[in-house]
């Protein structure tokens, strides 16, 4: 595997920000499906895959998110072209002899509720990070942010599933002056430990 050129760990990660305003260029039905053909190769605890994706673009779906937005993050919602609901499916080993037909991970899971948790939150976390990667890496601008009442997101949008919201997404093309400064990173010598 080469490397990649500066230009492409420029745009996904040195010089990409957090999106607070984006243009009106929409985020087509294509456009989410490049996206998930990206981010669905990123790995997973036994391939679990727990994350979901609801993508809501339509007037009609944003005035339903509208009330489950903590005040800071109405309006961005609202102009965004499209926000996505990052959930994790806590019936997702029922998936698993299909996605880990080699062994019985489905038994690793039923009736194990710290394990399913565990996973779900973290494997989802991982897939979440990995939808934001894919998303730059398609010339998208992202603005991630868990202000929002995650049991009335869970109501409003993913009654009658097993699914749970964990992280809100706004994706489009940043307005020009759309993001903030970068703000400061931990230094390599405060957050790394080589033993």
């Amino acid at each position: 595997m080469s490397k990649l050129d500066d230009k492409a760990l420029d745009q996904i990660f040195r010089e990409a920000h957090t999106f607070n305003s984006f243009t009106d260029a929409p985020v087509s039905d294509e456009d989410i499906r490049a996206i998930y053909e990206l981010a669905k190769f990123g790995p997973t605890a036994a391939n679990t895959s727990p994350a979901r994706f609801l993508w809501v673009r339509s007037a009609e779906a944003k005035e339903k998110l509208r009330p489950t937005l903590a005040a800071g993050n109405v309006e961005k919602t609202m102009k965004a072209p499209a926000t996505v609901i990052v959930a994790a499916d806590y019936e997702f080993y029922e998936q698993l002899p299909k996605l880990y037909p080699h062994a019985d991970a489905r038994s690793w899971y039923v009736g194990n509720d710290a394990s399913i948790d565990a996973t779900a939150k973290q494997s989802g976390s991982l897939q979440a990070a990995y939808l934001i990667i894919a998303a730059r890496a398609l010339g998208f601008d992202c603005g991630p942010m868990g202000g929002f009442n995650a049991g009335a997101v869970d109501e409003a949008f993913l009654a009658g599933t097993k699914w749970k919201s964990s992280l809100l997404i706004n994706i489009g093309h940043g307005a020009v002056g759309g993001s903030f400064p970068r703000n400061p990173r931990l230094a390599f010598e405060d957050a790394v430990r080589i033993l």
